[in-house]
């Protein structure tokens, strides 16, 4: 097979993916077609059926490890498959692990140095939450083995904790910078900043929204989460519970991007900060990624997250 990277407009392709996303749908002239979103660990590719009831299309369904033939075409400057036929992989046909997105960096060394950050944690109340989740191998397992997103950034195994150290990084150096910020609180904030995300996606290779992500979301379940777990440790000061649970509610900046309260305490603002510049500068990160890959020198496309049209920086 071809990894999803590797394709080119023109290419012929023969191979199994994972299939992410089937949906229906009827063209302008009322004809019917199908979207079909595909994977492998390398990214995915937005596919058609424009014929589905032809011979040659059977019956398939969304995570189901699929064979198709078919040919990448461009649209709007972005890689398509047309797909020409399709059928379920038979057993030995495919490695589960080649269609999971991975994290560039190791996990296990990544959790390493995040957990080295949190042991400078002074005050015994924060020490005491963090070591009671970042010391147990069952929430190290899951958090390292978890996305920090269904596909807007970091949405890889491994990505909860690549975008948790980069945040705790980001806001250990703001507290060199501003020296009024509380660096216990805002780091313990940072840690535990997307823990709700455990509960909100639910694990590779679906990563997609459960029914409590729906309906509550990682905002409102990590703070309840970091809330309970504070309320267990005898004698956890009201204040500083609630400040924590503030740094969560409002580490997304803005009523419109789902924080139901704006950062009231400099800590939650430069969480915000951090949060917002790690997740900008990855999903940067992963457009100029798709233009390599795909030879592109010309301009990106429109962003929707980042609300604006991309070009890569000239070589001088």
């Amino acid at each position: 097979m071809k990894y999803i990277e590797s394709l080119r407009e023109g290419d012929q392709v023969g191979g199994v993916y994972l299939c992410r996303q089937r949906q229906t749908a009827t063209s302008k002239a009322g004809k019917e077609y199908e979207n079909v979103t595909l994977q492998d660990k390398t990214g995915s590719i937005d596919c058609k059926i424009w014929d589905p009831n032809s011979t040659g299309i059977e019956e398939f369904a969304p995570l189901d490890y699929i064979y198709v033939i078919g040919e990448v075409t461009s649209f709007q400057n972005n890689l398509q498959l047309n797909i020409k036929r399709v059928r379920v992989a038979r057993a030995g046909e495919y490695i589960p692990e080649d269609y999971l997105p991975v994290s560039e960096k190791d996990a296990k060394t990544m959790y390493g140095e995040l957990t080295r950050i949190l042991d400078t944690v002074e005050n015994k109340w924060l020490r005491a939450l963090i070591d009671k989740y970042f010391q147990d191998p069952s929430f190290e397992s899951a958090f390292c083995q978890h996305s920090a997103a269904k596909t807007i950034h970091h949405s890889f195994v491994g990505g909860l904790c690549e975008h948790t150290l980069s945040v705790v990084r980001l806001c250990d150096y703001y507290c060199g910078q501003y020296e009024y910020l509380n660096r216990d609180l805002l780091l313990t904030a940072a840690a535990f900043h997307d823990v709700g995300k455990l509960k909100e996606i639910s694990n590779f290779p679906a990563n997609d929204y459960t029914d409590d992500g729906q309906l509550l979301g990682h905002i409102i379940m990590g703070s309840e989460l970091i809330g309970s777990a504070c309320r267990r440790i005898p004698g956890f000061p009201h204040r500083l519970c609630s400040e924590l649970q503030h740094c969560i509610l409002a580490h997304h900046g803005e009523l419109e991007y789902g924080s139901p309260k704006k950062p009231a305490l400099a800590e939650a603002m430069a969480l915000h900060l951090a949060d917002n510049t790690d997740a900008r500068l990855e999903t940067m990160k992963e457009i100029l990624a798709a233009a390599k890959n795909h030879g592109s020198d010309e301009w990106l496309g429109f962003n929707r997250l980042l609300d604006s049209n991309f070009r890569k920086t000239g070589e001088w």
